[in-house]
């Protein structure tokens, strides 16, 4: 459903963002698969209508049941998520999903509504989107998701290693306890994954939120944006303590983080 007063057709205007100069180089979403769940069919047939006109293969569920089952079914290359949905919401289909997949998932959230956005990043979102919105703003959010594992895997060809962590940027593969009989696969989702690579690519070293921000999700960060700090915060659940027990992931307060070297907090 979107929120407020503004009657969708006024928000979803006939334009073409790859004829918008600030997108000039920007990832073609061509033959991209996309499901897209949302029980308002108006909102739900424009959006269709505008990811075709710009080459995106749009499919389409009413609810969270059908869209799981549909996943179950199909490959997609990415899944358009609204959260405010009768029967099971999309919070329960994003908890669900990530049981079992690490699809990129950008939830629709409404405006103002700071919970349902920081649950969702929490539970495994790449990214939102606030209702309303422009189209525009949906598809950059697309590009730019879809942007990320390309061009980490085409300049990232090689395993990293630090400590008993080992990353493979391939398979985007992660192990934990390396070398040891605790050794174990971690299941990450993109952006996670791409948050750990950065830290490893710079062990005892800061990395700022603003450098995180640009080249994880591809935007600038903003004042009150805490992606950045809710994706670090489910890193940190997913891959534990050090051995000895010290936090792995390290809290710069106002300014970043740094992957710890050696197995006590600084």
């Amino acid at each position: 459903m979107i929120s407020g007063k503004i009657d969708p057709r006024q928000v979803f205007q006939r334009v073409r963002l790859t004829e918008h100069p600030s997108n000039a180089g920007a990832a073609s979403t061509d033959t991209v698969r996309i499901l897209l769940v949302d029980d308002d069919t108006v909102l739900s047939g424009m959006l269709k209508e505008f990811l075709e006109r710009e080459g995106c293969d749009i499919h389409q569920a009413g609810n969270g049941e059908d869209a799981l089952n549909r996943i179950r079914r199909n490959v997609y290359d990415l899944l358009v998520l609204d959260i405010m949905m009768p029967g099971m919401n999309g919070l329960e289909v994003l908890k669900e999903l990530r049981t079992r997949s690490a699809l990129p998932v950008i939830m629709l959230t409404a405006r103002g509504d700071d919970l349902d956005r920081i649950l969702g990043l929490e539970l495994g979102a790449d990214d939102y989107v606030s209702k309303p919105f422009n189209p525009r703003e949906l598809l950059a959010r697309i590009r730019a998701v879809l942007r990320r594992t390309p061009l980490m895997a085409q300049s990232r060809a090689t395993e990293i290693q630090h400590g008993d962590v080992r990353i493979n940027p391939a398979t985007r593969g992660v192990v934990i306890g390396e070398g040891t009989r605790e050794k174990r696969p971690v299941s990450l989702t993109q952006t996670e994954f791409d948050l750990l690579y950065l830290l490893l690519l710079k062990p005892g070293r800061l990395v700022t939120k603003s450098s995180l921000s640009v080249q994880v999700l591809d935007k600038p960060l903003s004042k009150w944006d805490r992606s950045i700090d809710v994706h670090i915060s489910n890193l940190r659940k997913k891959l534990g303590p050090f051995p000895h027990g010290g936090n792995r992931i390290r809290t710069v307060r106002g300014i970043g983080y740094l992957y710890q070297i050696g197995e006590t907090e600084h």
